[in-house]
Formats: C-alpha cells, structure tokens, sequence
C-alpha cells in the first residue's frame, strides 16, 4: 500500500525547493549551526495518521543527521494529545523542514480521518466508500494513498484506466449524430480490449434500461434521492455494480449504504478536506 522512496523523495524535494528555494534565510541568520534539538509532532484533535513517509522525507532531505521516530504509523488512530513522533538532531535543517514536513501529515492525515469517519459509518452493508479525480493537481497519487489508509477504496486512477460514460458525453453523442445510447455503447464495446471496465453514468431512473441492454459493467446513479437510488438497485438487481455519487455527506451516507449500492463514490474525500490539526513542539528544558 505504501507508495515507493523514489515516488515519496521526487514529491518532497520539490516542495522543500518551493518553501526554501536557497536556504532558510531566518534560521541560517540567527540559529547557531551547531545548535541542536528534539521535537515532538504532537496531536492536536482526534485522527487518523497518514504521511508518515513524508514527513520523514523531508526531513532527511533538508539535511543531514535528522532522526526522526514514528510512534503512531499510516493508518493508525490517535487522540487529541498523543505524541506521534519526535525529531532530533541539527536545528537549522530541522527547521527548514518542518512546515513542509507539517503541511504533507497534516493534509494526508485530514484525508485519512475524513475516510476513515465515512467507511465507519457504512460498517456491516456492502458499499464501499471510494475516492473520485477530484484532486489536487500533480499529488493525486497522494491524495489516493491517504484514501486507502483511512479505510477507503480508489475510483479509476485517470482517464486512461477505464471508460466511464458521463452526462456530457451522452449530450455530445446526441448532438452529434442522435445516436441509440444503447447501440453507441455496444459500439464502443467492440473498439476497447475485452479487460476494459464499461460504467455509464444515469441521472434518471428512466435513462437505467437503456444502459443495461449495452451489457456494461457499473451503472452510476448520479444525486438520486436515497428512495430513488433504493428503487434503482432493486431495478438493475445484479446485472451490473451500482455506484452512488453526488451530493454524498457524512449525515446520509448510512442510509445510501443501506440501499443496497455497491460502491459510493465522494469527491469531498479529497476536494473539500480539512487538513488536521498537529504541530511540531520542540523541546525547551
């Protein structure tokens, strides 16, 4: 599950470039170089850890002879108060690392805990909680990690992965030609290698026959009411998976969960996040 060195080091080296593209001028100017210290990443709110990795990057990457020591790790619960690692070592690098080093935990982890509250709540129904590409541009890999430590599950990765047939392309394709829905998805079928996964996104129930004579893989129910999204599930009755998305928020997850759907797709899990709440204490007496 964990993402590799090379992938973690190009990511946080460009951020340490972008924070502190020729040093950090403040701690350079007044904290002695020989100066060291220890530091404790403390929590300041209940959550869920994820970026462990990158903290620790960053810190290696500012320089030399930082240890770093993880005492909750990815995926992990904590309380408000606990410690969850400390640092020790030069107090200049350490110093240059630390928003960075913050600003990647503190995001991933906010992601994590935000996950981890929407797949307790559908504990015990079949639906799986999943990430949608709704991410911040160039970390989406990141972004997706967080996901899975909280407890979630990863959409297509990119548009490259799997056909997913939304409103627009449907607008497009009746514009153009007036093509039968059903005939153009059978089409399509021919022109894709057999391993590809077909979903068609519907908006009423009405539009959910004309899919399913195309023989494809998901239907998505898009911003159904929870009776509607009920009454699709018991239309398609297995011939196909059934996501639910749009308008998808922690107060009515349970009762999406509940009708049935196979997978509920939120977009809030990564767009509209709140980075949590932890800093890096150091360490005065």
């Amino acid at each position: 599950m964990k993402l590799s060195a090379e992938t973690i080091n190009n990511i946080v080296s460009m951020a340490l470039t972008e924070d502190s593209p020729s040093g950090d001028l403040t701690s350079q100017a007044l904290i002695p170089a020989a100066a060291r210290i220890t530091a404790q990443l403390a929590a300041r709110e209940d959550g869920v850890l994820c970026g462990e990795d990158f903290f620790r990057a960053a810190m290696n990457l500012a320089g030399p002879g930082i240890a770093t020591e993880f005492l909750v790790h990815d995926g992990e619960r904590f309380n408000k108060g606990s410690i969850l690692a400390t640092v020790s070592g030069p107090a200049q690098p350490i110093l240059r690392a630390e928003r960075v080093a913050l600003n990647f935990v503190q995001r991933l982890s906010g992601i994590a805990t935000l996950t981890a509250d929407y797949a307790a709540e559908t504990a015990g129904t079949k639906a799986r909680i999943v990430d949608t590409r709704k991410t911040t541009p160039g970390l989406r890999l990141i972004e997706r990690y967080a996901v899975r430590c909280g407890g979630g599950h990863n959409h297509r990765f990119s548009l490259s992965d799997a056909v997913m047939v939304k409103d627009n392309h449907l607008a497009i394709l009746a514009a153009h030609n007036g093509t039968n829905v059903t005939e153009a998805l059978k089409a399509m079928r021919t022109s894709l290698p057999h391993t590809t996964h077909i979903e068609v996104e519907v908006d009423r129930l009405d539009q959910i026959d004309a899919v399913l004579a195309a023989d494809v893989d998901t239907i998505l129910l898009d911003n159904f009411t929870t009776e509607q999204l009920h009454q699709g599930v018991l239309h398609i009755a297995g011939r196909a998976l059934v996501e639910a998305s749009g308008g998808i928020t922690l107060a009515r997850v349970r009762e999406i969960a509940a009708t049935g759907v196979d997978i509920i797709s939120i977009g809030a899990l990564t767009q509209n996040v709140r980075s949590l709440d932890l800093g890096l204490d150091i360490e005065t007496k």
